[in-house]
């Protein structure tokens, strides 16, 4: 692991070391205010500003730091995975767009999330090897209901599945893996030919996979997901609350019920909706 992250020369402090001194170090840098970000935002993506870029991550490093605490149950090291979420905060600022009216930590979580999740990914060997997105998803999941529950009967099963939206075979199968004992993709070198043949890396290819294509694809639906929250999170509270009783819940509001509640008329709510949908419908899609 290098020493620092970098932006194009510029240092930035990097949790190698002491981790407790790096911890003492980022939580001296105050926060920044709304104004200030905004301003620093909007020179970054104006004139290609790489100081307001480097100022933009240091100032929100305590946050990384935040969110990585959630992932010590995995096993792994805390200033790897700080590490990681410095480059999903790297690239949220890249792709920060301050007209969104959103502090740039609300659109940040989900690119920090993203990078901590790959590299879990990367490291659980068991999880690594065949494993859809939908089992990816399954997977994080899966480890906070058993932290609770421990191990699964069948309708602790059914129940967490009917939560996740999966089958129940799909938990009770992850659960399996969770329990099993780490496999490695490639077997070492000092095992024979015969033994090698059987590793995962010799029968599990796709070649009609493109990495390369998997991870676009994963990265856009992620900054979409992303944009999509952080214009949500910028809507007033009486148009979230419309959005959710037309939109969120099985048993859906109607006009009139939430003009009633808000006492306006439907046509007003009916205008509000359109235009809630449509600020998200529009910071979804410019890119």
């Amino acid at each position: 692991m290098t020493q620092a992250l970098t932006l194009r020369g510029q240092t930035l402090p990097s949790p190698v070391g002491s981790l407790e001194s790096y911890i003492h170090a980022i939580h001296a840098i105050p926060v920044l205010e709304a104004e200030e970000e905004r301003e620093l935002a909007t020179s970054l993506r104006r004139d290609d500003n790489l100081e307001a870029a480097r100022q933009l991550i240091l100032h929100n490093l305590r946050f990384v730091v935040k969110v990585a605490r959630g992932y010590n149950g995995y096993g792994l090291p805390l200033s790897d995975l700080v590490q990681e979420g410095n480059v999903g905060l790297m690239k949220a600022v890249k792709r920060f767009d301050p007209e969104m009216n959103v502090r740039l930590i609300s659109f940040a979580v989900h690119w920090i999330r993203a990078e901590i999740h790959e590299f879990i990914l990367r490291n659980w060997k068991i999880v690594k090897v065949a494993t859809t997105k939908a089992q990816r998803k399954l997977f994080f999941n899966l480890r906070s209901s058993k932290a609770r529950l421990g191990w699964l009967s069948n309708a602790q099963a059914q129940e967490v599945a009917d939560d996740l939206g999966v089958s129940k075979a799909d938990v009770l199968e992850m659960e399996q893996r969770l329990g099993s004992q780490d496999v490695s993709f490639d077997l070492s070198n000092d095992q024979d030919d015969d033994e090698r043949s059987y590793s995962p890396s010799q029968y599990l290819a796709a070649e009609s996979a493109d990495p390369a294509d998997t991870l676009e694809a994963e990265e856009w639906e992620t900054y979409t997901h992303g944009r999509f929250e952080a214009a949500l999170e910028g809507l007033d509270a009486r148009s979230k609350d419309i959005l959710a009783s037309r939109w969120l819940v099985e048993e859906k509001a109607t006009l009139q019920e939430l003009a009633d509640k808000y006492g306006v008329s439907a046509e007003r709510i009916r205008q509000l909706e359109n235009v809630a949908v449509k600020k998200l419908r529009t910071a979804v899609g410019e890119f």
